[in-house]
């Protein structure tokens, strides 16, 4: 066995059992609060919709703040405050999102990011010390990959690693051109195709962590703060629920150990699970096979986009 693959091993344990668990997903969502127009509903009908959903259904999920969506102006703050104020979680996502992968994103400048969107939100009540990679894009490389990981480390940052990856801002993205076009569209199967896309997405990334770990790990379900899931996300959490998953909440799921790794591959960029089974050499295919790419999620819209 490689020191890689024993290091990966050894990390991913982190001396748990690996015992089978109940299908369990925690919610994420990243990039608001955006503060941009959108058909049906001003920033803050979304806001409000989208914490009446958790509030509603008993969820807390954890949003990862982009200062550049709004809260660089008092109008998002206050959304965010929010957000905060309602019992949800809060954690870092840079303040512009740029890509880390990037040639022309230093690691300095990168560092920036992090201590810049720190300095807005860790005031917060359910302020957390998680960062999440925008794009999950880690590192091309190992010196940047190496360096930003001792950098989180000493500011005291876990990485807010994601299991479950979705195209819904693409959903979202094709839902409001169709309303830009048709403000009277009927929603019904744009609904019906964002959870279908979210459960092949969610059955396949849960087949490569029990290809991975032997078991079910507590999921970290990647979405977005759009205009979708202010429509949507409550009919997200009744799909899991009606399926038999449990909905956690994101501090408790990112205490599983597949959470605790560090993949030593040069060029990291996707969820937590592909990652790690990259650096095992595990391969994706089939576990991966009913996951949606981008294209298909662009057909489905554009189709959906014709309907009478």
């Amino acid at each position: 066995m490689s020191v890689t693959r024993c290091l990966i091993l050894a990390l991913t344990c982190g001396g748990l059992p690996l015992s089978a668990a109940a299908q369990a997903v925690s919610v994420t969502l990243d990039d608001g609060p955006m503060i941009d127009s959108t058909p049906l509903m001003t920033p803050t009908e979304r806001n409000e919709a989208i914490l009446r959903h958790l509030r509603d259904k008993g969820v807390q999920a954890m949003f990862f703040v982009t200062i550049k969506s709004g809260t660089d102006r008092p109008e998002g703050l206050a959304l965010l405050k929010r957000l905060s104020d309602g019992g949800q979680l809060i954690a870092n996502h840079t303040v512009t999102h740029p890509d880390f992968n990037a040639e022309g994103t230093s690691l300095e400048a990168f560092e920036h990011e992090v201590l810049g969107c720190d300095a807005v939100i860790r005031a917060l009540p359910g302020y957390r010390k998680l960062f999440r990679f925008p794009f999950l894009r880690e590192g091309a490389g190992e010196a940047k990959r190496d360096g930003i990981r001792a950098f989180l480390r000493e500011q005291g940052y876990r990485i807010g690693y994601v299991s479950i990856d979705t195209s819904d801002w693409l959903v979202d993205q094709k839902l409001r051109e169709a309303l830009a076009r048709h403000p009277n569209l009927d929603l019904t199967p744009w609904r019906q195709m964002y959870l279908a896309h979210v459960w092949d997405d969610a059955q396949a990334f849960d087949r490569l962590a029990k290809q991975l770990y032997g078991r079910g790990v507590m999921h970290v379900l990647l979405l977005h703060h759009r205009l979708l899931n202010a429509l949507f996300l409550g009919d997200v959490i009744d799909m899991f629920r009606a399926r038999g998953w449990t909905i956690v909440s994101p501090d408790d799921a990112f205490t599983d150990p597949a959470y605790q790794v560090a993949p030593m591959i040069p060029r990291l960029d996707g969820g937590v699970l592909e990652t790690t089974a990259k650096a095992l050499g595990v391969p994706l295919q089939p576990a991966l096979a009913g996951l949606w790419p981008e294209h298909r999620v662009r057909e489905e819209g554009d189709r959906l986009m014709v309907l009478p």
